[in-house]
């Protein structure tokens, strides 16, 4: 099928050590692309970067802004960035620590915003580019205990908006991809105090099922295709049917 291929693209991964992460680096792969993975855990990075063709392990903390401005010199052009990283506190609003809140800013949206600030002026000036943010059910619907986290995630939608306007005549698009539940270790240790809320997670979703890291990379590794050129703005949920819009 023609326009699915992402031969000799350069694309840049954050948070690609993880489950939902490593995904997205391995179907990125698939299509061609040179896969960067991109991770504060560097020794994890480089083992979901090893077998995969031209791919490669940086290290960068998000949460460290001259992290991320070496990081963007060491890594050259890049024309897919996928903003996959995020941290999450989950806890009552009213019981959060304020000091959680600046991690969770500094990871989920201020990296974001210095990571796209830096790589975006090459994709404008080359005339193509895909910036896909991965954002949270959470932060669409809200979800108990995740107030800040979502405030956070929120954010991105905002900035994922106005970068589809502002760098559309480059034919640069910028999407959110939203994952609802999804089994993945961080979803795990979040209940592990209560094992049976995962069964009833999976009872609450439409298609009966938790998501898993391959459902949101199919979706995250289209965005970055051709044949999703005409698709910018928008914010799309991988959730089995939990948000509608």
């Amino acid at each position: 099928m023609d326009g699915l291929g992402l031969d000799g693209r350069v694309a840049v991964v954050t948070g690609g050590a993880g489950a939902i992460g490593a995904a997205v680096v391995a179907d990125l792969a698939a299509l061609g692309a040179l896969v960067v993975v991109a991770d504060v855990d560097l020794p994890n990075a480089g083992k979901v970067a090893s077998g995969l063709p031209g791919a490669r392990a940086l290290a960068v903390d998000l949460a460290a802004p001259p992290s991320v401005e070496a990081f963007c010199e060491a890594v050259g052009p890049v024309d897919i960035l996928v903003h996959n990283a995020g941290v999450s506190v989950v806890q009552p609003f009213i019981e959060s620590d304020p000091a959680s809140w600046d991690l969770m800013w500094q990871v989920n949206l201020r990296g974001p915003m210095l990571l796209t600030k830096l790589l975006l002026p090459g994709m404008l000036g080359r005339g193509w580019g895909r910036l896909v943010f991965v954002s949270s059910d959470g932060a669409r619907a809200g979800s108990g205990g995740e107030g800040a986290y979502a405030a956070t995630k929120a954010g991105l939608f905002g900035l994922a908006k106005t970068l589809a306007r502002e760098a559309a005549r480059a034919q640069v698009t910028s999407n959110v991809v939203c994952p609802g539940p999804t089994d993945t270790p961080m979803l795990r240790r979040v209940t592990q105090a209560e094992p049976e809320l995962v069964g009833k997670i999976a009872r609450g979703i439409p298609l009966r099922r938790l998501g898993t890291p391959a459902d949101v990379a199919g979706l995250v590794a289209y965005l970055c295709t051709d044949r999703a050129a005409y698709i910018t703005g928008q914010i799309l949920s991988v959730s089995g049917g939990v948000t509608m819009h």
